[in-house]
């Protein structure tokens, strides 16, 4: 990994702005997607608070929800652990005209999994012989498969999990198994490298994001998503809003105001 350079912090006049035209881009995107009946996976993967669900959030928060999804999976029942692996990920693919992003996904196995010893051998071995057989089968589908890994420093995590500690809205983001993570540093790293060494293929590469600077990673991220799909503004037909139906004469009674509940107006 180069070498991380501190940077003089974002203006955030200039992070809004061009935050903003990233969205609108965005936008485009979906449409395009739409018209074009294409599908588009987008994988997050990456240390515990790398700021993986922030960049998500600006991702999707103007887009569509019915046509751009976030799966973010939680621990498998009894039933999905004596399944194939990757079935209970396969019902979230997306189907034409959708955008699917994966907070976390099938390479949990290759990740929290391996490390805490919620896999066995044997199993970890057979989905890194598979992952890569499994994920060209999607390309070949059809499906745009797209793959990021959020580096993060361990001095930045320390300083993030300082804050999620005193900030009440924050703390349930961190979980027993993030806790048991900061035990397992090296582990961790390790199995990111042989993730890489095994997973990092031509057709499906891993794009590695600096996230020490939570807004750098956050445009970076979404500019070189937007550079990777080969979308085009789809021209829309200028909408004009119709007159309103009048009240007047239409024999319609509105019931007295009186009748309704309102929400106490606290504020």
């Amino acid at each position: 990994m180069p070498k991380k350079t501190k940077l003089k912090k974002l203006d955030d006049a200039f992070y809004e702005s061009e935050l903003g035209k990233l969205q609108i881009k965005l936008v485009k995107l979906q449409d395009w997607v739409k018209t074009e009946g294409k599908k588009i996976v987008v994988i997050f993967e990456g240390r515990d608070a790398a700021g993986k669900g922030s960049v998500i959030k600006r991702i999707t928060e103007r887009l569509n929800p019915r046509f751009a999804r976030t799966v973010a999976l939680g621990v498998p029942t009894e039933r999905e652990k004596t399944q194939w692996y990757f079935q209970r990920y396969v019902p979230h693919l997306p189907a034409a005209g959708e955008i699917v992003l994966f907070d976390r996904s099938w390479y949990n196995r290759a990740g929290v999994e391996h490390v805490m010893g919620f896999c066995t051998d044997e199993e970890y071995w057979e989905f890194m012989r598979s992952c890569p057989e499994f994920e060209r089968m999607l390309i070949r589908s059809g499906i745009m498969l797209i793959k990021y890994w959020f580096s993060i420093s361990d001095e930045e995590q320390e300083k993030r999990f300082q804050a999620r500690l005193k900030d009440p809205t924050k703390t349930w983001k961190l979980s027993p198994m993030d806790i048991e993570a900061r035990t397992q540093w090296m582990a961790y790293s390790k199995a990111k490298d042989d993730m890489f060494k095994y997973t990092d293929i031509k057709e499906a590469p891993w794009w590695v994001v600096n996230a020490d600077d939570k807004k750098r990673a956050r445009l970076n991220c979404i500019h070189h998503l937007l550079s990777q799909i080969p979308y085009k503004e789809i021209k829309r037909e200028k909408i004009k809003l119709p007159p309103r139906q009048a009240e007047e004469g239409s024999g319609y009674v509105r019931p007295p105001i009186e009748t309704q509940t309102f929400v106490p107006q606290v504020y």
